[in-house]
């Protein structure tokens, strides 16, 4: 057998030269389906090469608060998070838990049926989908859930960008007609 001046063989050498190839080519297909999934919520699909940003956009699609962030990024935490995370995406496009267990073990082969299949987004699967935007009445972050130390002044009901202090307006849904002199 032929040997280099290193000790090791062409064929080894060709072994590891495939193998990495192949690494990168799957690697290529996850990256491209994930960045075909966003587009099909809704959402940038530049996004998905972007490291810590796709976990935000992730977030955005599956409905969570951007609090998760943290736990995404904190070890231990972090596999927990994420695999609820890939659970919640699976049902935020109709699929069943086992359709989790496949992005998990094989996201080579359940990343693309999300992205070049007829899947569809269904919107964000989680409770508490209004996390995000402008909307956010912080019913997911809460801390207080039905007890209500502020009574009707409760900052956590206000529209978006009211002062602290102002107090709620009552919601109407016919205007009052003036009185007839």
């Amino acid at each position: 057998m032929d040997y280099n001046s290193s000790g090791t063989s062409p064929l080894s050498t060709g072994v590891g030269v495939f193998g990495g190839l192949l690494y990168f080519a799957i690697l290529v297909l996850v990256v491209y389906s994930m960045w075909r999934v966003f587009e099909k919520a809704g959402k940038p699909g530049w996004a998905a090469i972007i490291p810590i940003y796709n976990l935000i956009i992730l977030l955005e699609i599956i409905g969570k608060p951007p609090i998760w962030i943290l736990w995404l990024i904190l070890p231990c935490t972090n596999v927990i998070f994420y695999v609820w995370s890939l659970n919640l995406l699976a049902k935020s496009f109709g699929k069943s838990e086992g359709f989790t267990v496949g992005l998990i073990l094989l996201p080579f082969i359940f990343y693309p049926l999300l992205a070049f299949t007829d899947a569809r987004y269904l919107g964000p699967s989680a409770k508490e989908a209004n996390g995000f935007g402008p909307n956010n009445q912080f019913g997911a972050n809460n801390p207080f859930g039905g007890n209500n130390p502020f009574g009707a002044n409760n900052p956590f009901n206000q529209p978006p960008n009211t002062p602290p202090n102002t107090p709620p307006t009552p919601p109407s849904s016919t205007p009052i007609p003036p009185p007839e002199a």
